[in-house]
């Protein structure tokens, strides 16, 4: 029952919706979620952290970058594979997201040092 709760709570945000449904497009790291949510590396880092520790997530480490994408096999095993299904179609068509979508696709991935130059 606490994984439920871990899974309801980490869907009971906005951001991490929105989050989700960049990662439902591509792999993303930290970096190109900031730019695309035009939110800062520690927002965008809690948040990516609250749905990878709920399973919704996962890490590929690729020198500096921490790549994001969405775990199927994972959510599978412990989430019907409709829960996703349902967000991605609740925001289909949202204003918010889509503008979200069209942010990722200019979005790049720069080092540690170019971050503060994104707030």
């Amino acid at each position: 029952m606490h994984d439920l709760i871990k899974a309801l709570k980490a869907l009971s945000d906005e951001t991490r919706l929105r989050i989700l449904n960049l990662l439902l497009e591509r792999e993303c790291c930290v970096c190109e979620v900031m730019q695309a949510l035009n939110i800062s590396q520690t927002r965008a880092s809690r948040n990516l952290s609250i749905l990878y520790e709920a399973g919704f997530l996962k890490l590929r480490k690729d020198g500096l970058w921490s790549l994001y994408s969405i775990d199927k096999e994972g959510m599978e095993e412990y989430y019907s594979p409709t829960l996703v299904e349902a967000v991605r179609k609740a925001l289909k068509g949202n204003k918010v997201v889509t503008q979200d979508k069209k942010r990722l696709m200019k979005a790049e991935r720069v080092g540690p040092s170019h971050v503060r130059q994104l707030r």
